[in-house]
């Protein structure tokens, strides 16, 4: 049992981006066609998150020429780069499957209003995480 544990531990990512059910957000993942490499963008709203250590998912749905598309994500998958919340959403649910049924206006979400003070609290601290990352990188090369 702990040496599966431990398997499950070297496969989860350290940091993982932050989301929650409602946010609208921009997915991007690696497409390998042959030889080559992409990333592709998938950009919609996150209507379930399902916790399972390294089994995490997270469900993204987005309305393409008319037809309601979902997407299952694994949050600790090395092929998503990162995941970034385009419109933090207000919902008062864990799971949002009642959208499906929903057409046009009526599937909107509401906009979580934040403060401009938490905003720039916010952003000072993933300025900071991306600086020490930088310098991580740096001392790991050397």
């Amino acid at each position: 049992m702990n040496e599966i544990r431990a398997i499950e531990a070297s496969q989860m990512k350290a940091e993982t981006d932050k989301f929650n059910v409602g946010d609208t957000v921009k997915v991007h993942f690696k497409i390998i066609e042959g030889r080559t490499e992409r990333i592709q963008i998938y950009e919609g709203l996150v209507i379930a998150i399902k916790n399972s250590r390294t089994g995490k998912t997270f469900t993204v749905r987005k309305n393409s020429y008319g037809v309601g598309v979902e997407r299952v994500f694994p949050l600790h998958s090395p092929r998503i780069v990162k995941v970034e919340v385009v419109r933090p959403g207000k919902v008062r649910r864990a799971k949002l499957y009642y959208i499906r049924g929903k057409i046009g206006k009526g599937a909107r979400i509401k906009e979580l209003i934040v403060s401009k003070r938490a905003r720039a609290m916010a952003a000072a601290a993933s300025e900071s995480n991306a600086a020490s990352k930088k310098e991580d990188k740096a001392k790991n090369k050397e």
